[in-house]
């Protein structure tokens, strides 16, 4: 139950942190948003291997 309910649980985080962006600050700018999202997806890739990885 660790691996996959982890994995659900930072997949929502990225999807939460994404719509809250657009909401919050990129609303009316589609440009700003689509690099912030692209960004955000990024960080999100470069980190969840050394934190989902099992110990």
């Amino acid at each position: 139950m660790g691996k996959p309910l982890t994995t659900v649980l930072v997949v929502a985080l990225m999807i939460v942190l994404i719509v809250g962006m657009d909401v919050l600050f990129f609303r009316h700018q589609f440009w700003l948003r689509l690099m912030a999202n692209v960004g955000i997806v990024l960080v999100f890739l470069a980190f969840s291997p050394r934190f989902l990885k099992r110990s």
